[in-house]
């Protein structure tokens, strides 16, 4: 096929397009560069073998997704462009539904100009919001705690009304849990733009003196040891579900709705652990207050990825931990 990624040159987008090309597929990638580099496109290459193309455009600008999609013959559009920071989305919550949910729409429009109907959309598990039970199947309440949260809810609600709407579309909504690790190679991985938001690049700046300490952000969740629980998933194996939807996508109707994670938790306090394994070295940390928003425990029940995609996460925590270290020494 021929596939589209937004957010192509981000974290989960290129870590997607490495996988798709070492299957056979054609990849186009746009992104605006916001919280990524230009020169991703050489790691992936170096990966690979093959340059994808390339387009700097910016989901919030219409005319040029529109002009794209008129001139490409695009059979599926992964959709990874998003802003996606909890606490940030609580500070700027006009910005997140600007370029989430505005992007969004203008996608969704650019791709019907362009004669395109398949689209893997990048959903999250903030969508719960309170797990209404542990672990998190597809059929649970949803109910997002955070400005995030709600722009990936309402993007969902959308593309059902467009799929009620119109027999053409087809939606895959991929409710990840939390991606961490980088590629094996160790050429490529995440390396956001500022401090970071997320758990593993911050102690990963912390291992390379960048930060001072790690804040905890509370130690009082009713967890066995008092910090929040989530659902850590392998890059790579994020990227092979996404593989699987593609691969899986001209026998679905409509739209599903599928989770990806390992199905096991793991606390703030664990994953210190294993990263002072991986690392060699002590973690220094602090105990901050709680974060709005923030979940207790979360993740995920696996089986509809299993029955429906033939897909399940195979990566352990020491791989995630080992490969995100090996990735951060070389930046």
């Amino acid at each position: 096929m021929i596939v589209c990624i937004t957010g192509g040159t981000g974290f989960i987008g290129s870590h997607v397009c490495i996988t798709l090309i070492e299957s056979g597929h054609r990849v186009i990638l746009l992104d605006n560069l916001s919280n990524s580099s230009v020169s991703v496109l050489d790691n992936i290459q170096n990966i690979t073998g093959i340059k994808p193309d390339f387009y700097d455009i910016d989901i919030r600008d219409y005319d040029s997704l529109r002009a794209f999609f008129l001139q490409s013959k695009i059979d599926c559009v992964i959709h990874c462009a998003a802003l996606k920071s909890i606490s940030e989305s609580t500070k700027n919550p006009l910005e997140y539904y600007e370029n989430n949910i505005t992007g969004t729409i203008n996608l969704l429009k650019a791709m019907k100009a362009g004669n395109c109907y398949n689209l893997i959309f990048s959903s999250s598990a903030t969508v719960y919001g309170k797990p209404e039970k542990i672990p998190l199947t597809e059929e649970c309440k949803t109910n997002a705690l955070n400005a995030y949260g709600r722009t990936k809810l309402y993007i969902e609600e959308i593309l059902q009304d467009l799929s009620d709407s119109d027999p053409r579309w087809t939606f895959v909504m991929l409710r990840y849990f939390n991606p961490v690790g980088a590629h094996p190679s160790g050429k490529i991985g995440e390396n956001p733009k500022g401090i970071p938001n997320n758990l593993f690049p911050y102690i990963l700046q912390v291992a390379k003196k960048e930060q001072p300490y790690l804040t905890v952000y509370g130690k009082n969740y009713n967890t066995p040891d008092g910090t929040c629980i989530r659902d850590y998933i392998h890059i790579s194996d994020l990227a092979s579900g996404h593989l699987a939807a593609l691969q899986k996508i001209n026998e679905f109707n409509g739209t599903i709705i599928i989770n990806l994670g390992t199905g096991q938790g793991y606390s703030v306090m664990q994953i210190i652990t294993e990263m002072q394994k991986a690392i060699g070295s002590k973690i220094p940390y602090i105990i901050g207050p709680k974060r709005k928003g923030d979940a207790e425990i979360c993740y995920a029940a696996t089986t509809k990825a299993q029955e429906l995609l033939g897909w399940k996460a195979e990566k352990t925590i020491e791989d995630m931990c080992t490969d995100a270290w090996r990735w951060y020494q070389t930046i």
